[in-house]
């Protein structure tokens, strides 16, 4: 039976099958300027008198001086202290030209998932060229502007992360630009994470002369995404403010003096030294601090995808800290498909790219960021048109190719949590197992009040894949962390499986205390007892209510629920009175092998991607699952036989 909420999961135009392979390779053209010149410390002037501080890289002859010819330009927008990077010049130099011997030394993992290997690999890539102002591009014909958001590195103002305020600055950012005598109107934005969301954010703006977007590792909704993921907080936040405000005490001197901004950038550096910080100390303090919720400031974070005119590229990892993002980030988009890209990789925020360029992967990321552009904003016709629109690297599986995300050949799928033994279980708290049918008399299940330890998936995932390089527990293999939960796990699949797009686990629960908050796994189960995250979800108690009319049903089943985490849809938490949870999570796409077991871990806590502050530790008591056959706990999720599944893909 049909939900009155049932929508599509796949984008919103109709488009081909793949014409091209995973690993296409498109032209580029010759260098045509074998130089740089970088001018820095350029002073831009906003309307409120704010000076943002501008680093301008123009191609140059063999000589060095600037080329005069008005060309396309790019820009990026960061509060990372644009002088660290391009002082990193150099370094980005010889990494680049060693790029096809880390490759030779380094070679993939054996287990072909995404390791500490896959993170060395990332150097040979593409992308720190693509990242910084790209001598790729800029060698063929384009100049790339990198500023500094207000308030940070060498600008002025106060640092008011993604506001209203500082969309605006992009848009009078852009403006200046096209007014340059070396700009000829044409304008592309790029970057990672930060700077990819503000080049998103801009582009909803439809800002006039931008023609192209290639964004890496971005978000649709942040706050969901990482800072409030059900309604827990996440100790990303007060260490991303700490390192933000710490880089924004080291200006460049010289372009402080050349735009003569210096005593107005000390004055607003003593007027907010630790900008944000008091909300950091006031969530910690009080749980009804407005820190805890989603509120209109976080609202207006939120990209207007549906909005956006220019050509969207979409770089992401199952595993980066906005994997949530996915498939939003690109379905959303009202694009035709060769101007709207998706290409997800196995990877974690800062491992993107990794085997790029090798035969069997895309080309580098810093070549396809060229391609893009050439195609999108000076018009080539160059046939990256003709690429995906959705080209994934399935977890356990390979690169493929297709016309939409999630797999048009997945169905619905649900498996009751049931208090049967498994038999794959034994580490784990307590081993319970998943059927077609849920169990006939009710069980409790508590939840041990042990931490999971740090050594997992979930740790790396936070520290966006660093620690990867300490070993299998930090990066394959989460029985370690498994220790602290209660698991449920399926019988040995008979066939593979592809498993592709969101998944929604119902909870019915109960606790002793006047709130609880779950951390779930969903994990692919080897032969061996190795057992690898495929997707991750959380949510606090209190904030269970759904938004029926933003979640996504699929033939009236749940598989994608919306939380709204606003103050007014708080609800109450009795102790010893069971309630119903629908706990959604990261999307996915994997390849559980003949022979693999899916699992269901889930814990009370999972430090340090979430953060019970103390304010709301003191609420949190005893929690248990209740397995009830009237009100069954079950994941809904979609999913086809490989077999079934293989015509809709192109592989590599």
């Amino acid at each position: 039976m049909a939900h009155p909420h049932d929508v599509s999961l796949t984008s919103a135009l109709p488009a081909p099958g793949p014409a091209l392979p995973p690993n296409a390779r498109f032209e580029l053209g010759p260098v045509i300027h074998p130089k740089v010149r970088v001018r820095r410390g350029v002073g831009i002037r906003l309307s409120d008198g704010t000076i943002l501080s501008a680093d301008i890289t123009r191609p140059a002859d063999r000589r060095g001086r600037a080329i005069t010819e008005p060309l396309p330009t790019v820009i990026s927008i960061t509060p990372y202290n644009k002088t660290l990077l391009t002082r990193a010049d150099p370094l980005i130099d010889a990494v680049t030209a060693a790029g096809p011997w880390v490759y030779r030394l380094v070679k993939p993992s054996a287990h072909g998932r995404a390791g500490g290997r896959e993170m060395l690999r990332t150097l040979g890539g593409g992308l720190l060229e693509s990242i910084r102002a790209n001598r790729t591009l800029i060698s063929r014909g384009y100049v790339h502007v990198s500023v500094d958001v207000r308030g940070t590195g060498t600008s002025t103002g106060r640092l008011q992360v993604m506001s209203e305020r500082e969309q605006q600055d992009h848009l009078e950012v852009l403006a200046w630009v096209r007014e340059q005598p070396w700009c000829n109107g044409d304008l592309a934005m790029t970057g990672i994470s930060y700077l990819a969301i503000t080049a998103l954010l801009t582009a909803g703006h439809r800002p006039e002369g931008l023609k192209a977007v290639f964004a890496i590792v971005g978000s649709e909704d942040g706050t969901k995404d990482l800072i409030l993921t059900g309604g827990m907080q996440s100790t990303f936040t007060p260490v991303w403010l700490a390192a933000v405000n710490g880089g924004k005490w080291l200006p460049s001197v010289p372009g402080l003096l050349k735009s003569g901004a210096a005593l107005r950038y000390l004055r607003d550096r003593l007027a907010s030294p630790l900008t944000r910080i008091p909300d950091v100390v006031g969530a910690i303090l009080d749980d009804a601090h407005p820190e805890h919720f989603y509120n209109a400031d976080a609202h207006a974070r939120r990209p207007r995808l549906e909005n956006i005119a220019a050509a969207t590229w979409i770089q992401a990892g199952w595993h980066d800290v906005f994997a949530h993002s996915v498939p939003g980030l690109h379905n959303r988009l009202d694009l035709p498909a060769g101007a709207a890209q998706l290409v997800v990789e196995d990877s974690y925020h800062v491992g993107v790219g990794t085997g790029f360029g090798s035969p069997d992967h895309p080309q580098r990321l810093d070549e396809l960021q060229c391609a893009f552009f050439d195609r999108w904003v000076k018009g080539i016709d160059n046939g990256i048109d003709e690429y995906g629109p959705v080209t994934v690297r399935q977890l356990g599986g390979d690169w493929v190719s297709r016309a939409g995300y999630p797999h048009p050949a997945a169905r619905v799928r649900r498996e009751f949590l049931s208090a049967q033994p498994s038999g794959a279980g034994a580490h784990a708290a307590a081993d319970g197992s998943l059927h077609a049918e849920p169990d006939r008399h009710q069980r409790r299940i508590r939840l041990p009040r042990k931490r999971p330890q740090l050594a997992s998936q979930t740790s790396s995932w936070i520290n966006m894949g660093l620690t990867t390089a300490l070993g299998r527990d930090w990066s394959i293999d989460d029985r370690g962390y498994e220790a602290a939960a209660v698991t449920f796990t399926g019988a040995p699949l008979a066939e593979d499986l592809v498993i592709s797009g969101p998944l929604s686990l119902r909870l019915r629960v109960v606790t002793t205390g006047t709130d609880a908050f779950w951390a779930v796994t969903v994990c692919d189960v080897a032969p061996d007892g190795t057992s690898s995250v495929i997707a991750r979800g959380a949510l606090r108690s209190t904030r269970r209510a759904v938004d029926e009319a933003a979640s996504r049903y699929v033939d009236g089943h749940l598989v994608a629920p919306e939380h709204p985490l606003t103050a007014d849809s708080v609800l109450p938490v009795t102790p010893g009175v069971p309630h119903d949870l629908d706990i959604d999570t990261t999307a996915t796409e994997a390849v559980l092998r003949a022979g693999h077991r899916l699992r269901v871990a889930v814990t009370r806590g999972s430090w340090p991607r979430y953060w019970a502050t103390p304010a709301v530790a003191r609420r949190l008591k005893e929690q248990s699952i209740v397995l009830d056959p009237r009100h069954p706990s079950a994941l809904t999720y979609l999913a086809t036989p490989a077999a079934a599944g293989a015509a809709e893909d192109l592989p590599a």
